[in-house]
């Protein structure tokens, strides 16, 4: 994460490009709406992904939108309104059936419209419907175990601890960019600290929430940061190409949800699948 020249920056906007109190005053109140959630009832919790999935669905529309791109938006809020339910209330079976269901609804939805274009906006609905909901749909699927609270406490913990760490360590040692022509501000320096972070934290909940063996921590902390990355990177390229700075201004300081959920989306996947491995 290197920095941009900061005498040309406002004096309340971060290195990185933001405005860092407001930054962090809604981060925190993002985080605490979903700690209260998981405290009080897992059905709230629910309620509060089917939200951000219905916020993150019309933030993307708008976003193809400008690029003259129609997504099939009325099929992409019933997905994301029935989606997270199922996968919660009845695991895999239901949470792969909404997607071919989803295909077959938004390709038909789309020929309605005619042939011009169709490609390009049915593979649009088809990443959008894949790329955010059926990955997200994986949160539930951790949702749903016993210990279930306590994977989404280390699927969101650990990605967040990437986001922290790769901020301090890229504003303050970033040199060398990672990938300059998509995201100049992720660094090497940056990545590094995300890893010693992430694997700080991971370890000792591994120990402590799950009672699992040290090194299972070990491989969690090196392995999210990774996808979260590739997540950044994912989220920087879409919006490049759209040409959009931001998905849009719904969150202050942050720019848009979809802008919040880059690297949470693959780890969603990811966290599910590792914690499945290590603890059944």
């Amino acid at each position: 994460m290197s920095s941009p020249d900061a005498a040309s920056a406002p004096p309340s906007t971060s290195r990185a490009g933001r405005n860092l109190p407001v930054a962090i005053a809604v981060g925190l109140a993002l985080g605490a709406m979903i700690v209260l959630s998981l405290i009080f009832n897992k059905y709230l919790f629910a309620v509060v992904v089917t939200v951000a999935m219905l916020i993150a669905v019309w933030e993307l529309h708008g976003a193809f939108l400008h690029n003259d791109i129609r997504v099939a938006r009325s099929p992409l809020y019933l997905t994301a309104l029935a989606g997270p339910t199922l996968a919660y209330l009845y695991g895999v079976p239901a949470h792969i059936a909404v997607f071919g269901t989803f295909v077959v609804v938004a390709l038909a939805w789309r020929i309605r419209r005619g042939t011009d274009g169709f490609v390009k906006d049915a593979t649009a609905s088809l990443f959008v419907g894949f790329y955010l909901l059926f990955m997200v749909g994986f949160v539930m699927l951790m949702l749903r175990e016993d210990d279930g609270v306590t994977r989404i406490v280390a699927f969101i913990a650990i990605t967040v601890c990437n986001d922290v760490g790769g901020y301090f360590a890229g504003v303050l040692f970033g040199k060398h960019p990672i990938a300059p022509q998509v995201s100049p501000k992720k660094s090497w320096e940056g990545f590094a600290g995300s890893v010693a972070l992430s694997v700080a934290v991971a370890i000792p909940i591994f120990i402590i929430g799950f009672d699992a063996p040290w090194w299972q921590g070990l491989v969690f902390g090196l392995i999210m940061p990774i996808t979260a990355t590739v997540g950044d990177f994912v989220e920087s390229a879409v919006k490049r190409d759209l040409d959009v700075k931001d998905m849009s201004n719904i969150v202050p300081g942050h720019g848009g949800l979809m802008d919040r959920l880059d690297s949470l989306i693959p780890n969603a996947f990811v966290a599910w699948a590792l914690l499945g491995w290590f603890i059944g």
